[in-house]
């Protein structure tokens, strides 16, 4: 029961395809195709927008990985069709799936445990990175590393399907309840 609501209107009014195209997903279990990293990143048969491709790279955290890589964005990932192929670590592929997602440009971004095979710098740069996307976006950050929640905006705690907290993290911590105890 009850409505959901997109830029006011009831979300049952926009097209399918129309309203699934506001947003990007990076979830846990993501896949690293047995393509190029450009395609990996682009996954689409449309050229790519080179400056938007750079920017994407950069902002993800995989533009180290990206330089050590023989052929840069051209080079072949996995060794599913080539034995040469790149093999990624997990926290080099996820830097290439959040790539992917900042590539598309989408208007909500929905982060599933983005930094769960992140070391603590590339946190610290996602998180940074994050702060700079969502100046004209709505990012969900779903995490069960705190250090990632104290900088939104507005933190939703859940347990077993409930809210029962919500707030900036300054007010939670104020409240002294189960956010400030798993946080401290």
């Amino acid at each position: 029961a009850g409505r959901i609501l997109y830029a006011g209107r009831d979300v049952r009014e926009y097209s399918l395809e129309v309203y699934r195209r506001r947003f990007e997903t990076v979830f846990q279990d993501f896949a690293i195709f047995a393509a190029t990293v450009r395609e990996n990143i682009v996954v689409s048969d449309a050229p790519a927008d080179e400056r938007r491709l750079a920017r994407a790279v950069e902002m993800s955290g995989f533009g180290a990985k990206l330089g050590a890589l023989a052929g840069g964005l051209d080079a072949q990932l996995t060794r599913e069709f080539d034995d040469a192929g790149a093999l990624l670590s997990g926290g080099e592929a996820q830097s290439l799936a959040i790539a992917r997602a900042l590539y598309q440009d989408r208007p909500i971004l929905i982060l599933d445990e983005p930094s769960s095979a992140l070391d603590p710098v590339a946190e610290y740069r996602l998180n940074q990175t994050m702060l700079e996307v969502a100046a004209d976006k709505t990012v969900v950050t779903i995490s069960h590393r705190l250090s990632t929640t104290k900088m939104a905006d507005r933190i939703v705690m859940l347990d077993n399907g409930r809210v029962i907290e919500e707030g900036a993290h300054s007010a939670l911590m104020e409240q002294g309840g189960a956010y400030a105890a798993m946080f401290r």
